[in-house]
């Protein structure tokens, strides 16, 4: 645990990719198995405990500190699992330093019971960065900066393979890996996959910049709308005995079909499609706030599945029957995706329709349309548009040259900076998440109400600085959130830039913002002088 715990730790402080995929492969080659599968598995997400929540931490830390003193200290590091690990009273040589294997067997098999008097011995023979990384695994919250696809490349690195090698096999393997780590060493032949409807890593893009258009011949390319909902791979596969096997994967890979039984009971046929998840509804694709709806349900009633149902436009055919074709051309495999969508036959799945264009510019103006260019009365779940050449292969990963995302143009709004709360790892010291506001007509006069909040948009250096104008405007603190001054006379504008908009009766404004980032602080301008939701409701869809 402690070797473990000092990689963790190396890699939490590390900025640099190169040096973090060197930290992670040296790991895996000087570490025994099943201790550096079980690393790898909680690198890559594929470490889920069900009894051991952060809860039971609290609960833990409660009957051991002063109460007060803890939500001081909390307040002060932002981070559960340092401020526990800092504050427990260790008791070292009472217990025998944990194994990783040791902690796995024990997070997986305890109830929920024995699972607290077990996690208080493991952290009582710990040390400060061991207690750390225990209650990071326990929580499933590393935030070390290390991706499952980058984790992969090192294990990866190990064999001397390429990335997309492990990608293929991964999905067919479970912790701690050996079968996988015997492959990349020589040891064993490659892993092969029984499932009959595995995961097969997804295509991504790259996004489009200025600069690119004189470099690319739109012959040599297929558009197609962007979809605000989220990328899927639905799959459907026949086992040996007849038996018919239907899953849907996120992007990552998490299986994710017991929220969207309507989407798996419309997978008649073998294969694998890639496409959008949303949800549709009187002919029409509805917003992103809608399909949240459904999202991360573990039951479904059947009041939601008539309310809220669940649409697949495909954008691509990874397996037709029994035969992978990611290998052939885009061209030849949007041939066979629209007669694979004719022969299913489900109203739940529909294709994701192409672009009309001849030139950069005809897309240009489809972009700035998309109601008149195709997207018809769906146009309000349109994002942007896609580029993808003909004659690309499906290949895994973010491949360079084949396609690229052009979104919308951002929309910009002036909001009022209203309370500002700690960020998580290396920001746990900085007041790093904003939450912010737009005027409003009340029968006491003017208001602010939040209509957002975002966390990225700025530099390191104006961090600094919007956490020193925190800290030196606070009107009231709510434990790791302060209230900051906002008076029409008094306070900090934000330029805040989003991608989309939509009613929210969960939000004083009525309204919700999608993907806000900070665009750019407006020292210059008064609070007074920022936006009214008058010019954010013109922003509605229709």
């Amino acid at each position: 645990m402690n070797r473990f715990a000092w990689l963790l730790d190396r890699l939490a402080y590390e900025p640099r990719r190169n040096a973090k995929l060197a930290l992670i492969a040296d790991y895996l080659r000087s570490t025994p198995d099943p201790d550096r599968g079980y690393a790898l598995a909680a690198m890559t997400g594929g470490l889920v405990f069900q009894n051991a929540k952060p809860g039971l931490v609290r609960a833990l830390i409660a009957e051991r500190t002063d109460p007060v003193l803890f939500a001081l200290s909390y307040d002060y590091v932002g981070d559960l699992s340092e401020t526990v690990a800092l504050m427990w009273p260790a008791k070292h040589g009472a217990n025998a330093v944990p194994h990783l294997p040791e902690v796995v067997a024990g997070l997986r098999n305890s109830g929920k019971t024995e699972l607290p008097r077990l996690i208080a011995s493991w952290l009582d023979a710990l040390d400060e960065t061991g207690r750390w990384a225990l209650l990071k695994l326990i929580t499933g919250a590393l935030r070390i900066g290390v991706s499952a696809r980058l984790a992969k490349t090192a294990a990866a690195s190990i064999g001397g393979i390429a990335p997309d090698e492990v990608e293929h096999v991964w999905h067919g393997l479970e912790p701690p890996y050996t079968e996988l780590f015997a492959w990349l060493e020589g040891r064993a032949p490659r892993p092969q996959a029984t499932d009959p409807a595995p995961f097969r890593p997804v295509m991504l893009s790259h996004a489009l910049e200025d600069g690119d258009f004189a470099k690319l011949d739109p012959a040599a390319f297929q558009a197609e709308w962007k979809w605000d909902g989220i990328r899927v791979q639905a799959v459907s596969g026949t086992r040996p005995d007849g038996t018919r096997v239907t899953r849907l994967y996120s992007r990552t890979g998490e299986d994710i079909g017991a929220s969207f039984p309507d989407i798996l009971e419309a997978l008649l046929l073998d294969g694998a499609l890639d496409g959008e998840l949303l949800v549709r509804r009187e002919e029409a694709v509805q917003s992103f706030n809608t399909l949240q709806q459904r999202l991360n349900r573990k039951s479904v009633t059947p009041k939601m599945l008539a309310e809220y149902p669940a649409h697949i436009r495909a954008y691509d055919l990874l397996v037709d029957g029994e035969e992978d074709i990611r290998e052939l051309p885009l061209g030849e495999r949007r041939k066979r995706l629209e007669n694979f969508v004719s022969r299913l036959a489900s109203p739940a799945v529909d294709l994701s329709p192409p672009i009309p264009f001849g030139s950069w510019e005809e897309l240009t103006a489809a972009r700035a349309d998309p109601a008149s260019a195709g997207a018809g009365a769906d146009a309000e779940a349109v994002e942007g548009c896609m580029l993808k050449r003909l004659d690309s292969p499906y290949l895994p990963g973010r491949p360079k040259g084949y396609w690229y995302k052009w979104k919308r143009d951002a929309r910009l709004v002036d909001c009022v900076l209203m309370y500002a709360q700690r960020g998580h790892g290396k920001r746990s010291s900085f007041y790093s998440d904003f939450t912010f506001g737009v005027w409003r007509t009340s029968p006491e006069g003017d208001e602010l109400v939040p209509v957002g909040k975002a966390y990225f948009g700025f530099t390191d250096e104006e961090l600094v600085e919007l956490d020193r104008f925190v800290r030196r405007n606070t009107l009231n603190r709510f434990g790791p959130v302060r209230e900051v001054t906002h008076e029409a006379g008094s306070g900090l504008v934000l330029e805040v830039a989003f991608e989309g908009l939509q009613r929210s009766t969960r939000h004083k404004s009525g309204l919700a913002m999608r993907f806000p980032r900070i665009s750019r602080i407006r020292w210059d301008k008064p609070p007074r002088e920022a936006d009214r939701i008058e010019a954010l409701e013109q922003l509605l869809p229709a």
